[in-house]
């Protein structure tokens, strides 16, 4: 005999975040809400040998000489920058918790591959392999070694999740079933991902990166900018001040690279969110797109989107300000999200910049303008991630 329904509310109690905007999410907040303009895109030479339009973590990021050699390198610094803006929520979410009903579940599609191109290039120099490097720095589950290292979790459930762009907002839907089931208390949830050389040359490889700053649902569109970045979530059931209500994940298996034109699973995830939440798309005050500036994903996702939510509901693709940041982009932009519906007194909205010349073979959606403010108190936003090989994810995120 089965019991009701767990409905119980989970609730993302706490934020850390770095990305091209800031290196701590106040600061990220005060440049999208505020006076501060600009996008955190802009040109780059530093992880390829031709200059590409990125968004880069501005800085100089934490030192990682004193950690374990085979947890050093970039993405795991980034990590440390969004654990330490986690700063004295952490440990108030910890207490009292024992070790083995916490988990770790992260996203990432790099997480170490930087160290191992500069340790190629030494081999290829001195011909052998340099001596500050491991092998355990490139693979997928480092970056939750990392975390349970810095928090000295070593009984923690530790998952990395690496589906593409849709890995850390997989992991946030994983996280509420971990604490839906029983099988965890509280979850550190969330992705990073950082610019190197091997992504940089394989989407341009693919003829997928934009010369200038990406341009999302433009007649004028090119491609995409590549980001880096890492958002980390407390994730529980004791209350905050935003709620993770729904959350949806298909599998079209279209093809290796490109979504499903008629956008059958990125529908099908939406739906499973909206589903989840309880909520109709004529309820979601705003959507994050995952708005890629790609042909494809552009002529797949507007369709779905005019057809899913209210006409006139406001909408953008955050992409021109943080690039896109692949594994870490679901937790990304669930962190902006995060920050309209908590840190957002004015109630404006996630900005669209672009150049304004909408493709006229895509439905009309309405973009939200800088400085746009939302016309009633959000209370529910979507935001939506789409990856290759037809992973397809959708998060719903409420105002407590």
């Amino acid at each position: 005999m089965t019991g009701a329904p767990d409905t119980a509310p989970i609730h993302l109690n706490a934020l850390g975040l770095c990305c091209s905007l800031g290196r701590r999410a106040d600061d990220v907040a005060a440049r999208v809400f505020g006076n501060i303009p600009g996008s955190g895109v802009a040109p780059t030479s530093a992880f390829l040998e031709r200059e590409l339009w990125t968004g880069q973590v501005p800085g100089e990021l934490p030192s990682m000489a004193d950690r374990p050699l085979a947890l050093r390198g970039r993405n795991n610094a980034l990590l440390r920058l969004a654990l330490d803006d986690l700063g004295e929520a952490l440990p108030a979410a910890l207490e009292g918790i024992a070790p083995s009903r916490v988990a770790i579940v992260l996203g990432s599609s790099t997480s170490g591959i930087a160290e191992t191109e500069r340790a190629f290039r030494g081999r290829d120099a001195a011909g052998a392999l340099p001596g500050d490097f491991h092998y355990a720095m490139q693979e997928m589950g480092t970056p939750a070694r990392f975390v349970a290292h810095e928090l000295g979790l070593s009984a923690a459930a530790r998952t990395v999740i690496s589906t593409a762009c849709s890995s850390s907002a997989k992991a946030l839907a994983t996280a509420a079933r971990l604490i839906r089931s029983g099988q965890a208390d509280v979850v550190i949830a969330g992705g990073a991902d950082s610019l190197c050389g091997f992504t940089l040359a394989g989407f341009s490889a693919l003829e997928a990166v934009s010369p200038e700053r990406c341009n999302p649902f433009s007649a004028n569109r090119r491609g995409i900018n590549i980001g880096e970045g890492a958002a980390l979530f407390i994730v529980s059931r004791r209350p905050g001040p935003v709620r993770l209500c729904g959350w949806g994940e298909s599998a079209d298996a279209h093809h290796m690279s490109a979504p499903d034109p008629t956008g059958r699973g990125a529908r099908l995830a939406i739906e499973a969110a909206l589903r989840c939440a309880g909520l109709a798309g004529t309820d979601i005050d705003y959507v994050n797109l995952h708005g890629t500036a790609t042909a494809q994903n552009d002529a797949m996702e507007a369709p779905v989107s005019a057809a899913l939510y209210a006409a006139g509901t406001p909408m953008s693709s955050t992409m021109p300000l943080t690039g896109h940041t692949l594994g870490a982009a679901g937790a990304i932009e669930a962190a902006l999200c995060w920050l309209m519906l908590a840190r957002n007194p004015e109630r404006r909205l996630l900005p669209q910049i672009w150049d304004g010349v909408a493709d006229p073979t895509l439905p009309r959606l309405h973009f939200a303008a800088p400085g746009e403010r939302a016309k009633r108190p959000l209370r529910f936003v979507a935001s939506h991630s789409f990856a290759f090989g037809g992973s397809n994810a959708a998060l719903v995120l409420g105002a407590a």
